[in-house]
């Protein structure tokens, strides 16, 4: 899937600890994002949602001059932009609260790079609509908006796991992507021991949008390293 519509977004990250900041900011790069803004307090992060109007903003809830509960209820009185909070705190009561408050997601430190990029992508996703979110496959198309494959004039859904597969993997077209980072994907942070289960939503999938499933042609299976989706222009 071509992702140079969300690339394009402008994101913010306000935490005061200068190697996350460097390493989220390598994270995001590394990955396509090319206008990455950060802060290190409630002021500057304050200050740079007035001047930088980004499109999401990524904020730590322990800070130095406050916390990022009462930045974001600073930032309500004058911007609507998606929050997501990345935190060191995992207590119910903290994850209820920036919830609460109305934030679009909330991620535990330590988290994995490919767990971060993927709820960013879903934030920037629900948030920013693209004009058409479609690839083509060889006889099919698959719409993400609509999370249903059409094939020979017949509208086919897919399911919420299917739907997060097909995704990651257009999200690499044409490139293999292992069997662990499709786990992750699938299962967060323990996704060991699923691979009979990932086989089984490949199984799936292919019956939704190959002609031939026992001989597929564009969910190709790389033997000992993972799967990948050749798309068609």
């Amino acid at each position: 899937m071509d992702n140079s519509f969300l690339h394009n977004k402008k994101l913010l990250l306000v935490d005061d600890e200068p190697e996350l900041l460097k390493m989220v900011t390598a994270i995001l790069s590394d990955d396509g994002f090319g206008n990455i803004v950060t802060a290190a307090s409630v002021k500057e992060g304050i200050s740079a949602v007035k001047n930088e109007k980004p499109d999401l903003a990524i904020l730590d809830v322990m800070l130095p001059d406050g916390d990022g509960f009462l930045l974001m209820q600073q930032i309500r009185t004058f911007s609507d932009v998606p929050v997501i909070f990345l935190t060191a705190k995992d207590e119910a009561v903290d994850r209820l609260s920036g919830l609460g408050l109305g934030a679009d997601d909330y991620i535990s430190k330590p988290f994995l790079p490919q767990e971060l990029l993927f709820r960013i992508y879903a934030v920037l996703r629900r948030c920013y609509k693209e004009d058409t979110p479609l690839i083509n496959l060889d006889g099919c198309t698959i719409d993400f908006s609509r999370a249903e494959v059409r094939k020979a004039g017949e509208s086919i859904p897919l399911t919420a796991m299917e739907h997060i597969l097909l995704e990651t993997l257009a999200r690499s077209e044409g490139r293999i992507v292992t069997v662990d980072t499709l786990c992750e994907a699938l299962w967060g942070d323990n996704p060991f021991g699923y691979e009979n289960s990932l086989n089984a939503h490949v199984r799936r999938i292919r019956e939704k949008i190959e002609t031939d499933p026992s001989n597929p042609v564009s969910l190709i299976t790389a033997k000992g390293l993972g799967y990948k989706l050749n798309t068609r222009k």
